[in-house]
């Protein structure tokens, strides 16, 4: 057998997240409510879940960080050229607030994607848009985010930490945006929302954005869900330009508050629409920690349902892991990323920089 055709056959790429939530394909095992009750019986309220491990049964056949690459390469309309195109600095900054809408999913109740490995790497490409450092009509994109999954008896809250920085490198501006939390409710009505407070700010141009998502009420009778709900201002003078309002998952509206005009600045349909499966272009080119080819094994029972043969897989993942750890703390070894330099500040989180410039086209990509 060949090389090629050995790597190629390992690796296993999975249909797009879809705006109806999750793909055309059901990866649910059965009897899942029952399954999710028996896995948080002996979990105290408040309980950090980051280390925790789900079996397979509770994953989606993709990583988390194939998730992030997703919203932004898996588009059927250009939001970041239509932001870089903008005449004006508002008009950029409405831009670069539709992009960052665009950029969630619906998801699936009962089932998450992978926790990625230390050193996993997601390099794809798709047009001129390379992923791993985002780059694109002078573009770049810089995305470091740490999930914190806590459990509250009846529900879990996932705390999004870190920012995404948006540059438009020939307007030299640069814009900072935050994520909304990932409540997933399991009593008394079952459901995944975003939820929570995002802020989008400008620098350069002291433009910022407030933007509030909504989701239904603890007893699940009231509220608006995939709401949202904000405002953009002048954050040096304090003032208020427009109103946004809406729902993230279908339309949302700008009222410019000078001239009352009110105009859709975000249609989730013709964004999140067509999206078609990545495909192996090169398999002799893809790398050894690409998130499609770590997991294959495991997505590939979890889209068979033999769950023994992905329960196997995942393990023998996870073990290779804690083996590598106790290799470098044998060694005195810290683990350092190979694309990035990471650092951490209480005032600002987690923030990433490349190593390098430009990202190479992938060996995997996106049909256009």
């Amino acid at each position: 057998m060949s090389t090629e055709w050995k790597v190629e056959t390992q690796i296993v790429l999975s249909k797009p997240l879809s705006l109806k939530g999750g793909s055309d394909d059901d990866y649910s095992a059965p009897n899942l409510i029952q399954r999710i009750l028996s896995l948080f019986k002996n979990i105290r309220p408040g309980s950090d879940l980051t280390r925790m491990q789900l079996p397979p049964a509770f994953n989606i056949p993709k990583s988390q960080l194939q998730c992030y690459g997703e919203s932004m390469y898996s588009v059927s309309d250009d939001l970041l050229g239509k932001c870089n195109r903008g005449e004006t600095p508002l008009e950029r900054f409405i831009g670069a607030v539709a992009w960052g809408i665009s950029t969630l999913r619906p998801l699936i109740f009962g089932v998450a994607p992978y926790n990625p490995i230390l050193g996993e790497t997601h390099h794809m490409s798709r047009g001129t848009l390379n992923v791993v450092l985002e780059q694109k009509e002078n573009l770049e994109i810089l995305w470091c985010h740490n999930l914190v999954p806590k459990f509250y008896g009846t529900s879990v809250e996932t705390e999004v930490n870190g920012t995404r920085q948006l540059k438009l490198l020939n307007h030299g501006e640069t814009y900072t945006m935050k994520c909304p939390k990932l409540a997933i409710k399991f009593f008394p009505v079952t459901g995944v929302e975003w939820v929570g407070i995002c802020r989008i700010r400008c620098n350069e141009t002291d433009l910022e954005a407030e933007l509030s998502y909504g989701g239904r009420s603890f007893l699940g009778f009231r509220g608006s869900p995939n709401s949202i709900k904000g405002k953009i201002f002048n954050s040096s003078s304090s003032k208020l330009l427009s109103e946004i309002g809406g729902h993230w998952n279908s339309t949302v509206t700008l009222k410019d508050l000078e001239s009352g005009n009110v105009r859709v600045i975000y249609e989730a349909i013709e964004v999140i629409s067509g999206l078609k499966t990545p495909i192996v272009k090169d398999p002799k080119a893809v790398w050894a920690s690409e998130s499609a080819l770590v997991w294959s094994e495991v997505s590939r029972g979890i889209l068979s349902k033999h769950w023994g043969s992905a329960s196997e897989a995942k393990n023998a993942v996870e073990e290779k892991q804690r083996n590598l750890l106790r290799e470098r703390e044998s060694r005195c070894e810290n683990w350092v990323p190979k694309h990035f330099i990471v650092s951490y500040s209480k005032e600002d989180g987690w923030s990433c920089f490349p190593l390098q410039k430009r990202v190479p086209p992938a060996p995997i990509v996106v049909p256009i």
